[in-house]
């Protein structure tokens, strides 16, 4: 059974950073593409990052420039480097497959104030 567990959320000020991390345990065959999405009060989950297999990364319009994905396969983990955060960016953090196809994990809140 695959689980992630992400971590690093917290409350920040504005232009602030963070970095998230989603440990995973259990394997995925088949699968190497992974994603970052969140979710804010009141909105759908919102895919935010993704990361192939081979490294290439691809960013939601909202978060290009400011947010850095990146992966250490040798630890099963993906980073999510935030930067430059904004109130907007406000919400519960999530990674899984990119599309998602597994479980959601219990996902990371970050807070940025304003």
């Amino acid at each position: 059974q695959v689980q992630l567990v992400e971590s690093g959320g917290g409350l920040v000020q504005a232009g602030e950073s963070l970095r998230l991390s989603c440990a995973r345990s259990g394997s995925i065959s088949g699968i190497s593409a992974m994603g970052w999405y969140r979710q804010a009060p009141g909105n759908k989950r919102a895919w935010v990052a993704g990361i192939r297999g081979g490294g290439s990364t691809e960013y939601a319009d909202s978060v290009k420039g400011r947010f850095t994905i990146s992966r250490d396969n040798a630890k099963n983990t993906v980073y999510l480097q935030m930067s430059s955060l904004k109130p907007e960016d406000t919400a519960v953090y999530y990674c899984n497959t990119w599309p998602s196809r597994i479980p959601w994990g219990q996902g990371t809140q970050v807070t940025v104030s304003s």
